[in-house]
């Protein structure tokens, strides 16, 4: 297994065989305007270059996972950008009409016990926020992917730590676990994705797996950075199982 970040929640996993693409946020640097209410008022979304070009990033993908459709993980350029006839998955009913009105023509929703060429694709739960801010955010979803010849790999999605969070882990044993860790922040309302706390949960769940830290310094609502969860990580003691990528790094496991 291969993996790639991006840049925020954009992933690239080379698992069996398999090239998929998740939560494609592709677009120039400063494309978009900043989310409201939060903080970095002056900069627009992306607030980062992609590390590598778009055609670079889409060659040869087999499959689209996109966790849900929030401007961050599913945006403007990715749709012109991604080929209308490739394969897609989405979370829900309602994602995939939305898809399939942007032209894309093979659109599966994920369930339990999806596949795609023999790989086991899971949906798992989420949560983007706690209380009344999940009104405003809406479903999402993660996946967790097996395959005999591969290590399990969790994909979070953009979830704050939970009980389901730490039933899935229990349930389905991941040795690799993505999180999107940037604690991104409306003025009320708190957390929308893991902090630090919630990534040190994750770690007491599962403190034999990798955890992958993404989705960090990337657009204008996040509140924790890379050095400061590096730090947290070391203060704490399980700096050893964490990894907190830079834009374009990748691991193999």
């Amino acid at each position: 297994m291969d993996i790639q970040h991006i840049r925020n929640a954009t992933l690239f996993i080379h698992y069996a065989g398999k090239r998929f693409l998740i939560d494609p946020m592709l677009a120039e640097k400063g494309s978009y305007p900043p989310f409201p209410n939060s903080e970095r008022q002056d900069q627009n979304n992306p607030l980062v270059r992609l590390p590598i070009s778009i055609d670079n990033i889409i060659e040869n993908v087999d499959a689209v996972i996109i966790t849900h459709l929030h401007l961050d993980h599913f945006d403007d350029a990715a749709k012109d950008a991604l080929p209308k006839n490739i394969q897609m998955f989405v979370q829900n009913e309602a994602d995939a009409l939305e898809v399939k009105q942007a032209g894309f023509l093979n659109v599966e929703v994920l369930s339990k016990d999806s596949a795609f060429e023999g790989i086991q694709l899971i949906k798992t739960e989420g949560q983007h926020g706690r209380g009344e801010i999940l009104n405003l955010t809406g479903e999402v979803c993660g996946v967790v992917f097996k395959h005999q010849d591969e290590q399990i790999l969790y994909v979070a999605g953009d979830t704050v730590w939970y009980g389901d969070i730490k039933n899935e882990i229990v349930q389905h044993h991941p040795e690799i676990i993505v999180v999107n860790g940037g604690d991104n922040q409306f003025h009320e309302g708190g957390s929308l994705v893991m902090g630090k706390e919630d990534i040190y949960e994750v770690y007491k769940a599962s403190p034999q797996s990798k955890i992958i830290v993404v989705h960090m310094e990337a657009v204008n609502h996040w509140t924790l950075s890379r050095e400061e969860l590096k730090d947290f990580t070391e203060h704490e003691g399980f700096a050893s199982q964490v990894l907190v990528p830079d834009d374009g790094d990748s691991y193999s496991f």
